[in-house]
């Protein structure tokens, strides 16, 4: 079973751990395109397959855990799901996650079946591959909702995936796991059985480790505030043991928020996204979360832009000075209704990064 897999990363005894969490990794479509590109003008597919990584590597290798939404399946099969967009890639594109440094990926979106249960299998086997933790996805619904347990310096983590659109979900009902057949985590339309399923596996997840991360995929295309579903659930998640809560789907930023002491970042936007050649909004934020076995103990935001098309097309880049500080005002804003924002803008250190208030206690059991 998928929870009984335990990978260790950087062992030393109880942290501090640094997890940094990005949002949209999409490596099939105009990504592919870019990287034979660059093969065929001289070199090779692998020196061009860590394209997008490589003006933020040196943050991502540096964190101890680096985590990421992997929005396609790995795969060459060829039949695909009906459906309005499918994403896959060369299942040699897997190289480019090594060369970003990533350690952990969440499956739980709605293009992780593109190409099928089949590309789940490749996908999974891709990763396997590179040493790439991944979870939210599986055979079955039961191994898509496992937890994947990863110990950072010490620190036990569980990752948890879901992904649910509500009644705005225009997705293939395949693209959900069932008992029977792979697919990813979450419910097709019901909040009802969405929040009863992501609580309990919060819960069975708590009892492993010290802390539970959820990666939700959620929201609507487009929109900055969060559909009322996604605080819900967010909540529900903390309130049932869940030390943080990261989010994905919309393609652009949307607020956060601390719940009972817990960070909950609603959307990360788009990250090394080659699903665009050039988004209209490439404003997208790195999340630096630094962990103790009792507590998330610090947050820090590094605000970065998804690309500099058309020089360097879906190549994300750590955004400094005013063009840093405008994507922290931007986060701030949408972050104002909140009852306890995590960004007020009230605090500042290196223009590039915020630290907001120390560290939080996790909830309890």
């Amino acid at each position: 079973m998928l929870s009984a897999l335990l990978f260790t990363l950087a062992a030393a005894p109880q942290g501090p751990a640094t997890l940094l969490f990005a949002g949209d990794v999409t490596l099939g479509y105009h990504y592919e395109e870019w990287v034979n590109g660059l093969a065929a003008d001289g070199g090779t597919f692998d020196e061009a397959a860590g394209w997008g990584f490589a003006r933020v590597a040196e943050a991502t290798r540096a964190a101890d855990c680096f985590v990421v939404n992997l929005e396609c399946p790995f795969t060459s099969r060829d039949e695909k799901l009906p459906k309005n967009f499918n994403f896959r890639a060369s299942p040699r594109l897997v190289s480019a996650l090594s060369a970003g440094g990533v350690d952990v990926a969440s499956l739980a979106n709605n293009h992780l079946v593109d190409y099928g249960p089949g590309g789940v299998a490749d996908t999974q086997a891709a990763l396997d591959g590179v040493h790439v933790a991944w979870f939210g996805a599986g055979r079955s619904l039961a191994e898509a909702r496992a937890p994947r347990l990863v110990t950072v310096k010490g620190v036990r983590f569980a990752f948890l995936g879901t992904f649910f659109l509500g009644d705005r979900n225009i997705e293939p009902l395949a693209v959900i796991a069932t008992e029977t057949s792979a697919g990813v985590a979450g419910h097709f339309d019901s909040l009802e059985q969405e929040l009863a399923m992501l609580t309990a596996d919060v819960r069975a997840a708590r009892a492993k480790a010290d802390h539970v991360i959820v990666f939700a995929h959620w929201g609507r295309e487009g929109n900055g505030t969060p559909e009322p579903y996604q605080v819900t659930l967010a909540h529900a998640a903390v309130e049932a043991g869940a030390s943080a809560v990261i989010g994905s789907h919309p393609h652009v930023l949307q607020g956060a928020e601390r719940w009972r002491g817990a960070p909950i970042f609603y959307s990360l936007g788009n990250f090394v996204f080659g699903g665009n050649w050039n988004p209209k909004d490439k404003r997208t934020l790195l999340v630096e979360l630094t962990f103790d076995a009792g507590a998330v103990r610090g947050v820090r935001l590094l605000p970065a832009t998804t690309d500099g098309y058309p020089e360097r097309p879906v190549q994300p880049a750590l955004a400094t000075g005013a063009e840093g500080e405008a994507i922290l005002d931007r986060v701030a804003e949408l972050s104002r209704d909140f009852t306890e924002p995590i960004l007020t803008r009230a605090k500042k250190d290196d223009g590039r990064a915020l630290l907001p208030d120390g560290g939080v206690e996790r909830p309890g059991r």
